[in-house]
């Protein structure tokens, strides 16, 4: 089976600063195609980790702004969709990722990377509650509001601090290592929010691979954004 976790099978990190950076194109979802691993691992070659988490973000932040500018319900429902797709892999795949990685090499990581679950822990029990929602509901706006407010402080704190101590401490090529692992990561993991899931690994990884299916199995029934409204 494939290793999730980031530290497996990437070598120890010496310290340096990454550079290259590109921008990948918006993930959507797709239903039980088979995989290509190499296609995985090569997709985020030359790309610093931070970058790959900055692009999550960004991405994040535009599905919030669309589901608010949204005209009618079906496309508001689209955008809900696509962006609890986009935050609980984004999120789940930080915890199997990026957190070991704070607490391994950067000074006080372990408090940071216990600070960030924690922040994590608001936020997906949010989702879990906004992801119950339709647009008809009178709480749909203020709890993706307040979603929005947890989420947007927490990756404010990310960009700012934690992700620069990590780049600071990692050289380029573990940087790329840790980007590849972050972007394989999320196709094997939750595309919804389960707050009482474990959120380390190893109990987190065997938690996702058993929720993923079925959650994927879920996402058939759902409508996603269509190619003409991500243009």
């Amino acid at each position: 089976m494939y290793r999730l976790a980031a530290h497996t099978g990437l070598r120890q990190a010496p310290r340096s600063i990454a550079n290259n950076t590109v921008r990948p194109a918006l993930a959507t979802p797709r239903f039980f195609q088979s995989v290509d691993i190499r296609t995985i691992m090569s997709s985020s070659s030359g790309v610093k980790v931070s970058d790959r988490i900055k692009h999550d973000h960004a991405e994040l932040e535009q599905q919030y702004k669309n589901i608010i500018a949204a005209k009618d319900t079906d496309t508001q429902t689209r955008w809900q969709n696509q962006f609890i797709w986009e935050l609980a892999r984004h999120s789940i795949a930080e915890e199997i990722v990026v957190y070991p990685a704070f607490e391994k090499f950067v000074p006080n990581g372990k408090r940071m990377a216990d600070k960030d679950r924690q922040e994590h822990q608001t936020v997906k029990n949010l989702l879990y509650e906004f992801q119950k929602m339709t647009p008809e509901n009178a709480e749909f706006r203020p709890t993706l509001d307040k979603l929005w407010s947890n989420l947007s402080q927490h990756i404010k704190e990310e960009e700012n601090d934690d992700l620069p101590a990590l780049e600071q401490h990692i050289d380029a090529d573990y940087s790329g290592q840790l980007a590849t692992s972050f972007n394989t990561t999320k196709h094997f993991v939750p595309t919804q929010s389960h707050p009482s899931a474990p959120d380390k690994p190893p109990y987190e990884t065997a938690a996702g691979l058993l929720t993923t299916p079925l959650d994927k199995l879920m996402d058939m029934f759902k409508k996603f954004p269509k190619e003409d409204m991500k243009a």
